[in-house]
């Protein structure tokens, strides 16, 4: 039986970026976000930094997991695109095109008729995995991986700079784990579900902030070339050079 705070995740990971979701309950248990209902928090991590790249809170839409591809496009800018990957939640696939595509417009024919209209197609370096997994009794028996977008020679070498050689999604996963530890109002099997959806949306971008410049990640302060010492995502992506305190988050004009 689930109870009034439960919380499912999926998976989306970036370079090898991943996308992933968490659901939870604002105010009470409903289908509608006015404020009180369920809420998914869509997220994209980079694997191999650890970056929470984005996030967005919304329902489970087509229109959200387009905003939330909007931000993550917005974030990863001109960039080459990484290796996106993620369970097979349908909206994924055409919010990835919309946002990272190419938009084709057909020459007119000269023939009568409506002209065609512009359409948009995978971008050529647009490569997107999924990866299904089948449970029973709670436990998972088998894993299916399949390429949508892109072809397996050019994801398996976008792989080669990534952390695993495999197409997975147990980093956004384990990073969901993460979040919820900090942020009760994620937590499953709690009461400490958000009471208000605009301080819920507060609290989940502190507590983002503090993961990505104040929290030091225990995998990334490890390295076999130099000694140890606490580094964050934001310091393995070169733009600090150590841990932020929480007076350095509080009070800097560049954190939103």
């Amino acid at each position: 039986m689930r109870n009034r705070h439960e919380t499912d995740s999926g998976g989306f990971t970036v370079d090898r970026g991943a996308n992933g979701r968490i659901v939870v309950f604002c105010g009470k248990k409903s289908s509608e976000i006015d404020e009180k209902g369920q809420v998914w928090v869509w997220t994209a991590i980079d694997a191999k930094t650890r970056l929470l790249i984005t996030f967005f809170a919304g329902d489970r839409t087509e229109k959200s997991c387009q905003a939330f591809m909007k931000q993550l496009a917005d974030a990863i800018g001109g960039k080459r695109k990484p290796l996106f990957t993620s369970d097979e939640l349908a909206s994924y696939a055409a919010a990835l095109k919309e946002a990272f595509g190419e938009v084709i417009t057909p020459e007119p024919t000269g023939k009568r008729g409506r002209r065609q209209l512009p359409y948009v197609v995978p971008g050529k370096d647009l490569d997107y995995a999924t990866v299904h997994k089948t449970r029973q009794e709670g436990r998972v028996v088998k894993v299916e991986k399949k390429v949508i977008f892109g072809n397996e020679h050019s994801v398996e070498k976008k792989l080669l700079d990534s952390p695993s050689t495999q197409i997975n999604t147990s980093y956004v996963e384990r990073h969901n784990g993460t979040l919820r530890q900090m942020n009760a109002h994620l937590s499953r099997k709690s009461l400490t579900f958000a009471k208000s959806f605009r301080y819920f949306k507060a609290k989940l971008s502190f507590v983002a902030a503090f993961y990505d410049f104040v929290r030091p990640h225990s995998t990334l302060s490890k390295n076999e070339t130099r000694p140890s010492s606490p580094r964050t995502p934001f310091m393995e992506i070169g733009l600090t050079d150590h841990p932020w305190t929480l007076e350095e988050l509080l009070t800097s004009h560049g954190v939103q």
